[in-house]
């Protein structure tokens, strides 16, 4: 069995002993399977997946310790990633949830601008981490342009078609990556980005303070995180007001949030499949109506 090793790894990473009771199996995941070890008041949230994904779970641990480093919303800190029979895993820090209070939301919007703040002098990152189970590249380059092209627009496209979508997406599209320096011309800095910014990575611990988890972290344009916290809601007027409060967005950020989101939704056809197709398609026409006037 997996779990006692698994139990042993916990301890020797905290330098604690540590006798759980029995793992509990917590919903809500479709990558990995997800429980809480606990004995008493010490708890981890431990993540299982095959022995091969280890890599998976490393990327995740030093996403959330770079996160962490930041000193604006708090996240799970990780305690170890390891491997247990044929299963790899990732421990860290339990947290409670509970509800947002008046001020949650508000308080949301400045920790990510606060975070936005922390930049480097490369977009990129120290590694490839995931985007949900599809790989995501990092590798560090000076030019924004360059990087979404290159490794976030280019590459789903190349995904797309090897999983045989073709025709107007991947004729559009190729248009599409021509077109990006006038889309993209107000200068970005590499800005510490969560990198999967919706709804359900965001929640609230007992004091109402927000809580973010499941990063796909890396260095970038920060619209490109606000643009997904508007693709499928649930962040609200206070959570964007107080973000803009804290640092107000260029001009053209509405045809860039397309061009961002496009990212995710490609993402989406590549692991769902066809219903996100017409979706896809639709924002590169819109994309290519703006650079055409």
């Amino acid at each position: 069995m997996h779990w006692p090793l698994i139990i042993d790894q916990i301890a020797a990473a905290s330098g604690v002993p540590f006798s759980p009771s029995p793992p509990r199996s917590i919903g809500g995941g479709c990558i990995n399977s997800a429980y809480q070890l606990a004995e008493g008041e010490r708890a981890y949230f431990v993540k299982l997946n095959q022995r091969e994904e280890l890599a998976m779970f490393e990327a995740e641990a030093a996403g959330l310790a770079e996160l962490a480093a930041s000193n604006s919303l708090r996240v799970p800190r990780p305690l170890c990633t390891g491997t247990a029979d044929g299963q790899s895993f990732i421990a860290m820090e339990w947290i409670t949830l509970g509800r947002q209070h008046s001020q949650s939301a508000a308080a949301a919007g400045r920790g990510l601008a606060l975070m936005h703040r922390c930049t480097r002098e490369t977009f990129g990152w120290d590694r490839d981490n995931t985007i949900g189970s599809t790989a995501q590249l990092n590798t560090p380059q000076a030019d924004w342009v360059s990087f979404w092209r290159e490794q976030r627009l280019g590459f789903q496209l190349d995904l797309a078609a090897r999983h045989g979508y073709a025709g107007a997406l991947q004729t559009r599209g190729a248009r599409l990556l021509e077109a990006l320096p006038a889309l993209l011309d107000h200068a970005p800095q590499p800005s510490l980005l969560h990198g999967d910014l919706w709804g359900g990575n965001i929640g609230y611990d007992q004091q109402g303070a927000p809580v973010i988890f499941d990063p796909a972290v890396y260095f970038g344009d920060r619209e490109a995180d606000l643009a997904m916290t508007e693709l499928f809601g649930g962040f609200g007027a206070d959570f964007h007001a107080a973000y803009r409060d804290a640092w107000s967005l260029a001009p053209g950020y509405s045809t860039r949030k397309s061009l961002y989101n496009l990212y995710h939704i490609l993402n989406h056809l590549n692991l769902f499949g066809r219903g996100y197709l017409s979706q896809a398609e639709g924002l590169i026409e819109r994309l290519l109506a703006e650079v055409n006037g």
